[in-house]
């Protein structure tokens, strides 16, 4: 029992080892993507960090040769989509929890009202009795369409909120999230991808 516990320990390193680019959520500013500059960093890999407009989108630009993942976290609302519509190609192999860059409401410069507010989905609920929340692709492009003019303002991390020159209205800190990892891989078994269904 210990013996094959440790195999399979040896196998998922050994798997986690090829994996020298990854796919995630942008535009720059995001948590996935600093999630995913600090997996590869933990591991001393020097790989390649792929920003997308939406998750998903990688499916579209990975190798499924187990060399690329996509990174994804556990308040990701269609996380199941991803997990299941993919199980012929994607494998969820590794998960860990960091802080994400502290969440901000914020606005424009010169733009003292908040009737018009764009969010990610997922921390939509922070603002959500303070006006009118429009939902977007990622916290990133919440502030970079908040900073063009097209919303009073915007919750986002507070990295994205200081690329786009934006004023800071409320500090709701970091948040522990897990982040997952799903490598792109080819299972033996499968006519015609070599993909057979993951293990759960």
């Amino acid at each position: 029992m210990n013996d094959n516990s440790t195999d399979l320990k040896h196998d998922g390193e050994r798997a986690l080892s090829r994996v020298t680019v990854i796919h995630t959520l942008g535009p720059s500013g995001t948590n996935l993507e600093k999630a995913a500059h600090h997996w590869l960093a933990e591991r001393g890999t020097a790989g390649k960090v792929v920003l997308h407009a939406e998750v998903e989108d990688g499916l579209d630009a990975m190798a499924f040769d187990g060399t690329e993942a996509i990174l994804a976290c556990a308040v990701y609302p269609r996380l199941h989509d991803l997990v299941f519509m993919n199980l012929r190609r994607l494998e969820m192999v590794d998960s860990f929890i960091l802080d994400t860059h502290d969440m901000v409401l914020a606005g424009r410069p010169d733009h003292a009202a908040m009737t018009t507010i764009v969010s990610h989905p997922a921390p939509s609920s922070l603002v959500a009795e303070l006006g009118d929340v429009t939902l977007t692709s990622s916290n990133s492009l919440a502030a970079a369409l908040c900073a063009a003019g097209q919303y009073d303002a915007c919750v986002t991390t507070g990295a994205a909120a200081a690329n786009e020159g934006l004023r800071l209205i409320e500090n709701f800190g970091p948040v522990p999230m897990v982040f997952t990892l799903h490598v792109g891989r080819a299972f033996a078994g499968d006519s015609s991808s070599g993909a057979g269904i993951g293990q759960a």
